[in-house]
C-alpha cells in the first residue's frame, strides 16, 4: 500500500486525483498504475485500469491468477468490473469512496453472482490515503 500511496502522491503532483494502484503476485510487484484522466483526456484512465493493463501485458494474458491489487481508494463500478473480469483474487483498498465506491460504500459488486468473486479488505492506511485526497481537493478549491 505504501507504493500505491507514493503513486497517488505522484498523480497529485501531476494534477490528477491522487489514486495509485499496485498489483502483486507471489509477493512481487508486477504492475503499477496511477490516475491519468486529465493528462490523457480519457475517463478510462483510472489507476486500477492502468495497473490491470500493465499486469496483463507482463503476464501475457487477460486473467491475473494469484494476483492481489492494492489501491488507495475504493474502486468505482468500472474498476470493480475490471477486477472481476481479470480474476484478481484479492483487493486491499485504503479510503472508502462514499460517492462511487462499488466494493463496500454504495454497493458491493463483488457480492453479486458474477463468475468470479474477489475478496476485499478496506481501511489499509486509510488515514494516509484519505488525507492525500482531502489535501488535493483543498488545494484545488484554493486555486478556484
Amino acid at each position: 500500500m505504501e507504493q500505491a500511496l507514493e503513486l497517488a502522491k505522484k498523480a497529485a503532483e501531476e494534477g490528477e486525483v491522487p489514486v495509485g494502484a499496485v498489483i502483486v503476485r507471489n509477493g512481487e510487484i508486477i504492475a503499477t498504475g496511477q490516475n491519468r484522466r486529465e493528462a490523457e483526456k480519457n475517463a478510462l484512465c483510472h489507476a486500477e485500469i492502468e495497473a490491470i493493463n500493465n499486469a496483463c501485458k507482463k503476464l501475457g494474458g487477460w486473467r491475473l491468477p494469484q494476483c492481489e491489487l492494492y489501491v488507495t481508494l475504493e474502486p468505482c463500478p468500472m474498476c470493480a468490473g475490471a477486477i472481476i473480469n481479470s480474476r484478481i483474487e484479492k483487493v486491499y483498498f485504503g479510503a472508502n469512496d462514499k460517492k462511487a465506491g462499488s466494493v463496500r460504500s454504495l454497493v458491493s459488486l463483488f457480492d453479486l453472482p458474477y463468475n468470479h468473486k474477489p475478496d476485499a479488505e478496506g481501511g489499509h492506511m486509510e488515514n494516509e490515503c484519505a488525507e492525500a485526497l482531502s489535501d488535493f481537493f483543498a488545494k484545488l478549491r484554493k486555486k478556484k
